[in-house]
């Protein structure tokens, strides 16, 4: 298994820049792992392959404004910071650009950088403290309480229009802060759509992932397995759990809305087992590759990813190589939206 097995062509122009309105209204490929077939439909029209008794688990990660702009004390350079993971109070795991130019000791005024500032007075003083794998720079913040009012929301690096309305990248039931990237096979619910879910008699569960740095990051190495994953912050509470292990338990089909909420339920299910699955709070770091056995999942509802991501690994590894390779070649031959602002797929 080589990193290049995962890698595909995409034109630029299916990278979709804006979200589908209404949300589900985007597009919606079916794909029968047993049969092999390919289906076409618009998103709302998934509730046709839904039934009474089955599980729809989401991830509630909330994205926090982690875009944040600064200016170098000795310099006056400009520096992009994006915020990762809270190691402490007023110290986080961080990207830079430019990162080379950025050693430790280096101090950044932030200042608020949107175009309705008045000024761009220093309000945070930031220093790099530490240095971690992967061009991770770790900051302490003169006081991070201040950080919201002067970051903003960070959209993936492959959009280029600007966003009008932020709240366009959470999901509709976000409520936990902490991602720095959205869940983003959850974007094309609407709440008409789950309270018709709901009215067939699926039962909505809700877990927490904070999405961070592998979102961004294109796995590099040759053998995927020597991608050291980043560990992201998961609570599955004592309830959730039950519920699983219930359904599970009386044959109910489990669905997870995205690879974030897979990784979540599966750790959870290898750290204990599908029959008694006991509650997680703490750092998700299951890499997730083809040959892996899939303990709680059954379904899977996701956008369509990046080559050589984590992301399309764990799809490859839930629904095969063969499958997958066509059906996306089956959508960029359709003209299908890709990535996080794209279409969808259920895969059975």
């Amino acid at each position: 298994m080589k990193t290049s097995d995962f890698s595909y062509s995409l034109p630029s122009e299916l990278i979709a820049q804006t979200p589908a309105e209404p949300r589900d209204q985007s597009r919606l490929m079916v794909l029968s792992r047993s049969g092999g077939s390919i289906k076409h439909h618009r998103f709302f029209e998934i509730v046709n392959y839904l039934q009474s008794g089955d599980v729809l688990v989401f991830n509630n990660s909330r994205v926090i404004p982690a875009r944040l702009v600064g200016r170098k004390v000795d310099t006056g350079g400009r520096v992009e910071i994006l915020l990762l993971r809270r190691l402490d109070t007023n110290v986080w795991e961080t990207l830079v650009k430019p990162g080379k130019r950025v050693k430790i000791g280096t101090k950044v005024d932030i200042t608020d950088d949107s175009e309705t500032a008045n000024n761009h007075e220093a309000k945070v003083l930031a220093e790099v403290t530490g240095l971690g794998q992967g061009g991770i720079k770790v900051i302490s913040f003169s006081d991070e309480t201040i950080l919201p009012e002067l970051s903003e929301i960070p959209l993936p690096p492959y959009i280029h229009t600007p966003l009008t309305h932020p709240e366009r990248y959470q999901t509709i039931y976000a409520s936990v802060d902490g991602s720095t990237a959205a869940p983003t096979a959850g974007l094309h619910f609407t709440p008409e759509l789950l309270n018709e879910i709901e009215k067939k008699g699926v039962q909505c569960l809700f877990v927490t992932l904070h999405i961070g740095l592998d979102t961004f990051r294109p796995v590099r190495e040759e053998d995927p397995a020597n991608h050291p994953i980043h560990q992201e912050y998961g609570r599955l509470s004592g309830e959730v759990a039950s519920q699983l292990s219930q359904a599970k338990a009386e044959g109910r089909r489990i669905i997870c809305v995205g690879t974030t909420t897979v990784r979540i339920v599966e750790q959870a299910a290898q750290a204990s087992s599908p029959s008694h699955l006991k509650p997680l709070d703490g750092w998700v770091s299951l890499f997730i590759l083809p040959g892996y056995q899939f303990r709680m999942v059954d379904a899977l509802i996701t956008n369509f990813h990046l080559p050589r991501s984590t992301l399309l690994m764990l799809v490859i590894a839930f629904t095969g190589e063969e499958l997958i390779n066509r059906a996306y070649e089956e959508a960029i031959a359709s003209g299908y939206r890709f990535y996080s602002f794209g279409d969808a797929m259920l895969i059975v």
